[in-house]
């Protein structure tokens, strides 16, 4: 089998349905426009951004049913390489919708069914086998699956000595943390709780982060910092980069295609100064889009040269 050095890893991927409407109005019929359909879930989003990039990667994802089929579908027009773990259940739908008179959007996200033992081995199997120099695990998981998956991802990367990259929050990645990751991606919220406080002010979000740093539970962090850009730490380093502003349309996707910018520059050695700056790019780029469409290369070229020397 062709060898990859990235592999992005979506345990509970979905059918991302997006449309428009005029009007929400209560207990009435809303009228949408035609759907676009997408493939979604953390890590494919994440090879998505890194197939825009003129980059490669291996998609490792779950699919079932007629839902799973379009998925599979999805992902081979986008031109990715990828491989299945088939499952019983189907794969889920989340569905985007855009109010085009007040330009709001709405997010509405279904959880994955459960996964047999047998589905969830195959799944620990597959990326035991694979042993890529850069490992994505990113999103959510599927119901019934204990907060220690994305831990035994972590295990099996560290014998494989892979970097692994987690997108993810809450138990999930407090567990990853024991066991150790090369970089996580927390917004700030999730910074606090992962450090036991309740809330964290801007000028603290720098000493949180070297907190984990020094207890092993990363190299490196990357704070999403929303609207305002995101800020990457290490043992020895801080480097603050502002979002460019652009005229936003959708957030759907911004945050994996920021870890893919970053994943693709880490793939080619850039130094870390431009990895964040390729993903704060990516990820500014991808708002400008509707829907669930990510981003275009030139937005984040342009935007990455715009951020060059901030």
């Amino acid at each position: 089998m062709k060898s990859f050095d990235i592999v992005t890893l979506t345990v509970n991927p979905s059918v991302d349905k997006s449309t428009h409407f005029s009007g929400l109005i209560a207990e009435q019929k809303i009228r949408c426009k035609d759907p676009q359909f997408d493939a979604g879930g953390g890590g494919i989003n994440v090879s998505k951004a890194i197939s825009r990039l003129r980059g490669n990667s291996l998609a490792v994802f779950t699919a079932g049913g007629p839902v799973g089929e379009m998925l599979k579908d999805l992902v081979t027009e986008e031109k990715i390489d990828f491989e299945v773990i088939e499952t019983k259940t189907a794969t889920r739908e989340n569905f985007i919708a855009v109010d085009d008179h007040t330009n709001s959007q709405y997010r509405f996200g279904f959880s994955g069914d459960v996964l047999e033992d047998s589905e969830v081995e195959g799944i620990l199997e597959t990326i035991s086998n694979l042993k890529p120099k850069f490992l994505v695990a990113s999103g959510s998981l599927n119901e019934g699956l204990s907060d220690d998956f994305y831990q035994k991802i972590a295990e099996i990367a560290k014998t494989s000595n892979s970097k692994l990259v987690v997108d993810t929050s809450g138990e999930a990645l407090k567990k990853v943390l024991e066991t150790g990751a090369y970089l996580i991606k927390p917004n700030v919220g999730e910074l606090a709780k992962l450090i036991g406080v309740e809330r964290l002010e801007m000028e603290e979000v720098d000493d949180a982060a070297k907190k984990i740093i020094a207890n092993g539970g990363a190299e490196i962090v990357v704070v999403s910092l929303g609207p305002q850009g995101a800020v990457l730490v290490t043992k020895d380093s801080c480097d603050f980069v502002p979002a460019p502003n652009v005229a936003k349309k959708s957030t759907v996707g911004a945050g994996d295609s920021m870890v893919g910018g970053m994943v693709w520059a880490l793939s080619q050695n850039k130094n870390l100064k431009e990895v964040i700056r390729w993903g704060v790019a990516c990820g500014s780029a991808a708002t400008m889009n509707e829907g669930t469409q990510l981003f275009k290369f030139e937005d984040a070229n342009r935007l990455f040269e715009w951020l060059k020397n901030r």
